[in-house]
């Protein structure tokens, strides 16, 4: 089993920053996979970004240039710096590992961007 804890979410206005963060215990030593998704009201979730363990990242068209992600080599650890922050970046966002085929999910941390 693999426990997730998301931390940093907020309130901020368009054009700022925040810093989510996801502490991960358990079994993580067979993590393969760690990564943030996000949901929006009314919408379906969907990934933000992921990075694997050898460190390949995966990130949606709509993040590229302003999030990035990052993780600790026990994979006990990720992070999320997102920038030039938008209003359509508001959402419900989850820390999520994959550990052989099993997906884990955090509890999810709530990002509101806003004037």
């Amino acid at each position: 089993q693999v426990q997730l804890v998301e931390s940093g979410g907020g309130l901020v206005q368009p054009g700022g920053s925040l810093r989510l963060s996801c502490a991960a215990s358990g079994s993580i030593s067979s993590i393969n996979v760690m990564g943030w998704y996000r949901q929006a009201p009314g919408k379906q979730r969907e990934l933000v970004v992921s990075i694997t363990k050898g460190g390949t990242t995966d990130y949606a068209d709509s993040v590229k240039g302003r999030f990035t992600i990052s993780r600790d080599n026990a994979m006990s650890t990720v992070s999320l710096q997102m920038n030039s922050l938008e209003p359509e970046d508001t959402a419900v966002y989850y820390c999520n590992a994959k550990r052989w085929g099993v997906n884990y999910w955090g509890k999810g941390t709530l990002v509101t961007v806003s004037s």
